[in-house]
């Protein structure tokens, strides 16, 4: 028998000053307002824009100045403004993860949830792939709260 190795999520949760329904938009439909581009994504400061198609089977990518795409995932579940699903495959060498985001509301703003698993899928590289997105979603989610206040 043999024994499969799993390998924790990667958890954040942060709160935002404004509604379940603006939160949710600002990170899927304006996302190209706030994402740090320089150092998290593939074309760098070139993106011009960051799309989310809006639908189960839909895929989120990055645009270039140049017009060429970028592909970072599939979504799996679109239930908006509670909840997305992400196959996240920004990187084309290795297997897919998941990432979930969870809207919820929290006082008089939003609570974001935001989880990121199933590294075992990746091999012998799974731990250092999940060390470099625990702190990367750190430096991704600082200018979304920014974007949206505390």
């Amino acid at each position: 028998m043999s024994e499969t190795l799993t390998i924790a999520p990667v958890q954040k949760s942060i709160r935002v000053a404004c509604s379940v329904q603006l939160a949710f938009e600002v990170f899927t439909r304006d996302a190209t307002s706030w994402w740090p581009v320089d150092k998290h994504s593939v074309h760098g400061e070139d993106v011009r824009e960051i799309v989310f198609e809006e639908h189960a089977g839909g895929t989120v990518y990055e645009v270039a100045a140049d017009g060429e795409r970028a592909h970072w995932g599939t979504v799996l579940a679109w239930e908006p403004p509670g909840r997305f699903v992400l196959s996240w495959e920004v990187n084309p060498a290795l297997a897919a993860t998941e990432l979930e985001l969870r809207f919820s509301a929290d006082g008089d703003g939003t609570r974001v949830d935001l989880e990121h698993r199933y590294w075992e899928r990746l091999g012998e590289e799974a731990l250092a792939v999940r060390e470099s997105y625990e702190s990367g979603w750190d430096v991704v989610l600082q200018p979304y709260r920014a974007r949206l206040g505390t």
